[in-house]
């Protein structure tokens, strides 16, 4: 039985679809690092299988594992998950959604 990660390093610029916010992607990026929504697109990061493509909205913020890492609610079809925060991120919306109760589904 085989458990490990799978990822995809896909490196792509894209125009965030909330904020009009121009990204230079690094094979990492997968969400606009100012208003810090991105597209459920993949199923392990960077294959672009998922076929929902809405949008996912950052919905809370807190530490896991030691390291900050923020909760996505796909506004679509529900899906959650979490990814870690990147050092471009807007600290400003970090502290936002860190101050706002984790609503886990």
């Amino acid at each position: 039985m085989q458990s490990q990660k799978k990822f995809t390093k896909k490196t792509e610029d894209f125009i965030c679809e909330v904020c009009d916010t121009k990204i230079k992607g690094t094979g990492y990026t997968d969400h606009c690092p100012n208003c810090l929504f991105g597209k459920h697109v993949d199923v392990f990061p960077g294959d672009r299988k998922r076929g929902c493509g809405g949008l996912m909205e950052p919905i809370g913020a807190t530490k896991r594992k030691g390291k900050w890492q923020i909760l996505y609610h796909c506004q679509k079809c529900g899906y959650q998950r979490f990814n870690k925060v990147s050092p471009e991120d807007n600290k400003k919306e970090i502290i936002k959604l860190s101050q706002t109760p984790l609503l886990l589904k």
